[in-house]
């Protein structure tokens, strides 16, 4: 038998291991709660995980393991020429820029070619505004070198000559035989340097000899008038000389240009021209004449006015075969080299359209 204090001494358990031993298995207890915790969360997120996929239809391949066979060599990429080419498409060349035709002038119906007094040529647009003349060129028939007019095989213009001291004494009886039924005699000029008012030398003569022929008679004056004044002036210096004669043809008026020298209506404008012209067929009018406006395609087209002048009928100056002013004309002037029995030399040779002797 033992006594307590030799059980103390000997037994092995002192109160210090007895502690080791308890602090130590609360460590290990510790440890062991952390682990679990931690496993249980790591399978929790796992089985979230599989959830996801699961729901989702996405199929990822496991990545390739690369092997020393399955490297490729820079070789192994030269397989373009195993291909033929591709054939591409050359760009489309684009179409060079459509050129906008012009109209020619010459054919388009609008446009009428005008000699000016230099020389020089140039197309002018008709305009839609002024009458045009109505008349079938085709019917127009030249014989003996005079121009006639037929309708249905029935004559319908007048055949006429304008005359002037130029061509001297005139035998108005031959003239008449030769088939000629009427004449424009002038009356008088104006001077175009010293504006004088000059009366024809054979004018009185000629139109007691012209009537007493059995002619038609017209009258002319060639204007240089730069006023309204001296065109009424002009006018009435006709009207005053024509005397005891009655006339059957119209008073015309006639402004040119000078050709190969200066002339005082060179500064007119185009207002002032068509003004002048007007005045003097008013004058004309007014003392119960027919007046009429003598010019040239160009100047009827281009030195006056004509929407102002419509009231008028032209007399036209053009020598042609066919005349081609676009523009309502009443008498037609087509030669300057005719010849006439009774007329000593060339003269002027006309066709009226209108028979005056019967308005």
């Amino acid at each position: 038998m033992r006594m307590p204090d030799d059980y103390n001494e000997h037994s092995g358990l002192t109160p210090t291991v007895i502690m080791t031993i308890v602090a130590v298995t609360f460590l290990v207890a510790a440890i062991l709660v952390v682990v679990l915790i931690v496993n249980s969360d790591k399978v929790g997120r796992s089985k979230n995980r599989m959830a996801r996929q699961e729901s989702s239809p996405i199929i990822t391949e496991p990545e390739p393991t690369e092997t020393a066979e399955s490297r490729l060599r820079p070789e192994d990429l030269e397989f373009w020429d195993l291909y033929p080419p591709e054939e591409t498409e050359a760009p489309a060349e684009s179409a060079p820029p459509q050129e906008v035709a012009e109209e020619d002038p010459s054919t388009d119906g609008r446009h009428t070619l005008v000699e000016n007094a230099d020389g020089s040529q140039e197309w002018v647009l008709i305009s839609p505004y002024l009458p045009k003349h109505d008349y079938d060129f085709t019917k127009l028939v030249c014989q003996s070198d005079r121009m006639k007019y037929y309708e249905d095989g029935t004559q319908k213009s007048y055949e006429g000559i304008d005359i002037s001291e130029i061509q001297d004494y005139v035998d108005f009886t031959k003239v008449k035989q030769s088939g000629i039924d009427f004449v424009m005699l002038r009356a008088g000029a104006r001077g175009y340097g010293t504006g004088q008012i000059i009366l024809d030398e054979y004018f009185g003569d000629n139109l007691k000899r012209a009537t007493d022929a059995g002619l038609d008679v017209g009258v002319y004056f060639f204007s240089q008038a730069i006023s309204v004044e001296e065109a009424v002036e002009e006018a009435n210096t006709v009207i005053g000389n024509l005397g005891e004669y009655t006339i059957s043809y119209p008073i015309a008026y006639d402004m040119e240009r000078i050709i190969g020298d200066a002339s005082r209506t060179d500064s007119l404008s185009k207002s002032e021209r068509t003004e002048i012209a007007k005045a003097f067929m008013d004058t004309v009018e007014a003392a119960g004449y027919k007046a009429l406006l003598y010019g040239n395609k160009e100047w009827l087209i281009k030195q006056i006015d004509m929407s102002k002048l419509t009231a008028y009928d032209v007399w036209l100056s053009q020598a042609a075969d066919i005349p081609d002013y676009p523009y309502k004309f009443s008498m037609w002037q087509y030669s300057r080299e005719g010849t006439v029995d009774g007329v000593m030399g060339y003269v002027d040779l006309n066709i009226s359209f209108v028979d005056y002797s019967e308005k």
